[in-house]
């Protein structure tokens, strides 16, 4: 067996749940030596059961030649700072999304991981579902031929105590609403699956739900990978939320991935289901879904390391996601009703 990998898990916000329990997942494979965080406290590493030493401070865990490898879950507005810290003590960096506040500072951060000659893998779990990994391979293949048109769908749901916590949904700390924060993961699969050329026409708007800084609701109209067209729709003021949703017309058939859960039904041939378990994390409780992708996730980028491969999410994936939604907001205007 080989031997473990050395880890450090710096952030322990509300988004490191699934991390935590994927690394108890991979134990044999994974020895998490340090959590890093500026108010230790050892519930807020449950559900690991194994041994972590607390620190506060990132070199203490960085200056260990036993720690190969870091899981970034820290704020956007931290990540260039701290991944840079990272490469030049020359570890791994697995990084929560998005890269950075903005698309400069994200293109900082990607120049800089392909430098180090590290790993560096992005968190877009989505990617790693059951459902969306067969689509891809029925896209990939050309099963549903030729692809006419393809539209996206995030109808989701935060409340205003959302907002109002921790300065979310501000520049200075997520640098951006709905978008950068919340369907950037779908928007990745999205442009995984089909491909987007460039932004027709968008519409930013902030709705009568919520008092933020940024925007909560975006509509555009795409022009795909191929040419075709496409149009998307994103917002977290559709209560009480439901399952993100990317349909795919081709010329032999056509497929619908709402969520875990996707139906393809082809002009020839039998139909093909697969049926996904849990949330979304589409309403109130954001955390409702199964780690079982980040557990994927976080194995590929294990043996992407072992391997000496490229991560099946790469930090060219996530700029490209990145550079999309720069694009939605600046064709869009900000607007209020």
């Amino acid at each position: 067996m080989a031997p473990r990998l050395g880890m450090a898990l710096v952030g322990l916000g509300a988004a490191t749940p699934p991390h935590l329990r994927s690394l108890q997942d991979l134990s044999e494979r994974i020895d998490l030596r340090y959590a890093v965080t500026r108010h230790p406290h050892p519930d807020r590493i449950r559900p690991y059961t194994g041994p972590v030493r607390w620190v506060s401070d990132l070199d203490e865990a960085l200056n260990d030649p036993q720690v190969q490898a870091v899981i970034v879950a820290t704020p956007p507005s931290t990540h260039l700072d701290i991944c840079r810290r990272c490469f030049a003590t020359g570890k791994h960096v697995l990084l929560e999304k998005p890269l950075e506040l903005d698309l400069e500072r994200s293109k900082q951060l990607a120049s800089l991981a392909r430098q180090s000659g590290r790993h560096w893998g992005v968190v877009m779990q989505h990617r790693f579902r059951e459902a969306s990994l067969v689509l891809q391979d029925v896209v990939d293949k050309g099963r549903l031929g030729e692809i006419q048109a393809a539209s996206v769908r995030v109808p989701w749901w935060r409340s205003q105590a959302y907002y109002k916590e921790l300065g979310r949904g501000t520049l200075a700390r997520d640098g951006g609403g709905v978008l950068l924060t919340q369907a950037i993961h779908t928007l990745n699969l999205f442009q995984s699956l089909v491909g987007v050329k460039s932004v027709t026409a968008s519409v930013v708007r902030q709705t009568r739900l919520h008092q933020m800084e940024t925007e909560d609701h975006v509509s555009a109209l795409l022009v795909l990978g191929n040419g075709a067209p496409g149009d998307l729709m994103a917002t977290t003021a559709m209560y009480p939320g439901f399952p993100e949703t990317i349909e795919i017309i081709g010329t032999q058939g056509s497929a619908r991935l709402s969520g875990a859960d996707l139906q393809v039904h082809f002009l020839q041939g039998d139909p093909l289901t697969v049926r996904g378990e849990g949330g979304t994390g589409s309403g109130a409780n954001m955390m409702d879904f199964s780690h079982e992708p980040h557990r994927d996730l976080l194995t590929d980028f294990i043996d992407a390391i072992v391997h000496h491969r490229a991560p099946r999410v790469t930090v060219d994936d996530a700029l490209t996601t990145h550079l999309l939604i720069d694009e939605l907001l600046r064709k869009g205007r900000m607007s209020t009703d």
